[in-house]
């Protein structure tokens, strides 16, 4: 059956026993006032009531990464993925089931039911098991609140192969645990073991915690070759969180972990609390060991000074880190100036809770102690002993011992260090009779 114009307005044709007639309506060049007035009103309906339909309530939970790709499994194989959900919400809600909607992929170790606080975060692990080839499509897992009813699907999606494209060691990378702010890097090698070229169109990351950096592409791997990729995890908030790296053109998947963390500042003590040195010379040196631990956490030193130039600390390079548990041994050097009592503190800075940390230092400068060691050739005559004259000049003398020397020598123990003294020795008979000074002698002391 089929319609035709025809100039009279009355068209009509019959097919199988059937008639069909058409009129041609006279032609208005608008419609009547109450039709227009009609078609006003509902479209102030409509206008007024779109709005009200779009205001749906926002998701409380949500996903990173927002979906998950597998890439390709081996069949009979399993690949792992973590997704971050969390309570994007202002109040606290209740995970009471889980549904997935395919049975390749799975959600263990997931306990329920899970409470989150606002704001609050949960890894999920997720599992694809392919048990046939080919592309799973858009499944999902839905995550249901039993007070509101509602859910939150996250989108999965895998495919199922008998070989790898590309082989990926290796075939996951966890990061551990990073400190906020700081990046940790790994490589990634991948692998053509196949007899024939593979193009990499593209590579990318699934979350904006880690990203991936590697050859421009697109570019080809030949058989038997590799090529490494660097992966780079750099979290911004406290918690675990999951990724992976997808290989465009092959479609291989690689997942990635990492657990960002805050750090705890550590705690630095010093030990002993006090370096004494004691007396030492004016002009030499002496040293002592002080030991600084850091506990509660890694302590980075970044400077260490000291309030007496007496006292330094060779040999130390700053900044410098302690791990958490482990102690540095430290030699402190008292090197005297001048004679008498000098203290000091030693202040190190740091990223200790307790900071900044200081130490006493406390020593004694003495001037050193000399001796000038005198002997002579005994007289040929009898002699009761000997006198021992010292002076600042030759001839200038005055006599050092309180009685005579019996034997032909004698020790000074009185010197001043920096001094010149001249020496000369007198023989006494038992008369108490005294010869001639003998050749004085001069000495320096140092």
């Amino acid at each position: 059956m089929y319609l035709r114009p025809c100039p009279t307005g009355i068209c009509s044709q019959s097919a199988e026993g059937f008639t069909l007639t058409a009129m041609r309506l006279p032609q208005s060049s608008s419609p009547p006032l109450f039709v227009r007035l009609a078609s006003i009103a509902i479209l102030i309906a409509f206008t007024t009531m779109l709005p009200l339909a779009a205001q749906t309530a926002p998701p409380q939970l949500s996903f990173s990464p927002t979906h998950l790709r597998f890439g390709t499994v081996i069949v009979g194989q399993s690949e792992t993925q973590v997704v971050t959900v969390t309570n994007a919400g202002a109040a606290s809600t209740t995970i009471s089931a889980i549904s997935v909607s395919a049975a390749e992929f799975s959600v263990p170790n997931l306990t329920l039911p899970l409470v989150l606080a606002a704001g609050q975060s949960v890894g999920v692990t997720v599992v694809f098991s392919p048990t046939t080839t080919g592309w799973s499509g858009e499944e999902s897992i839905t995550f249901k609140n039993s007070s509101s009813g509602s859910g939150a699907e996250l989108v999965i999606a895998g495919v199922g192969v008998k070989s790898e494209c590309l082989i990926a060691m290796p075939s996951t990378l966890s990061f551990g645990q990073v400190i906020v702010g700081k990046t940790a890097q790994l490589s990634l090698v991948l692998k053509n073991d196949q007899p024939w070229i593979r193009t990499v169109q593209n590579f990318y990351t699934m979350s904006p915690g880690f990203s991936v950096t590697g050859p421009t592409v697109p570019f080809t791997v030949a058989p038997g070759t590799s090529v490494t990729l660097t992966v780079t995890f750099a979290p911004q908030s406290a918690g675990l969180e999951g990724s992976s790296v997808f290989i465009a053109g092959p479609s291989v998947d690689i997942p990635l972990t990492g657990t960002g963390i805050t750090p705890t500042p550590g705690t630095l003590t010093i030990a002993p609390s006090t370096l004494n040195f004691g007396s030492v010379d004016v002009g030499s040196t002496t040293k002592q060991v002080f030991t600084m631990s850091a506990t509660g956490g890694n302590v980075t030193i970044s400077s260490a000074a000291s309030s007496n130039s007496q006292f330094s600390i060779p040999g130390i390079s700053l900044p410098m880190t302690i791990g958490a548990g482990q102690s540095v041994n430290f030699d402190v050097v008292f090197s005297p100036s001048q004679s008498g009592t000098s203290s000091g503190k030693l202040t190190l800075a740091s990223d200790a809770s307790s900071t900044p940390s200081t130490e006493a230092l406390t020593g004694t400068g003495a001037l050193p102690q000399y001796n000038v060691g005198l002997s002579w050739s005994p007289s040929t005559s009898s002699v009761a002993g000997y006198n021992v004259y010292r002076g600042s000049a030759a001839g200038n003398y005055s006599r050092i011992n309180t009685t005579p020397v019996p034997s032909s020598a004698y020790t000074d123990g009185s010197v001043v260090s920096g001094a010149t003294y001249y020496y000369a020795a007198t023989a006494v008979n038992s008369q108490g009779e005294e010869s001639v000074y003998s050749a004085p002698v001069k000495v320096v002391v140092p």
